[in-house]
């Protein structure tokens, strides 16, 4: 396991972990939230492979 320090705003933290997806690229760690854990799982499913713009893209086009 590795672990980065970061200052997580406390809004975050407190989202059900189901309702979160998170990823990471060499300098970037970005949280996509949902409403519903059948949406996050879908999007996981939907963006696998996928660069971090086109799941960007993907989320606002389906999810925001």
């Amino acid at each position: 396991m590795i672990c980065i320090k970061a200052d997580i705003p406390s809004k975050i933290c407190e989202i059900d972990d189901e309702l979160k997806a998170i990823y990471h690229s060499k300098d970037t760690v970005c949280f996509f939230i949902f409403k519903k854990r059948e949406d996050r799982n879908r999007f996981l499913d939907e963006t696998v492979g996928m660069l971090k713009k086109e799941r960007e893209k993907h989320y606002a086009s389906f999810y925001k």
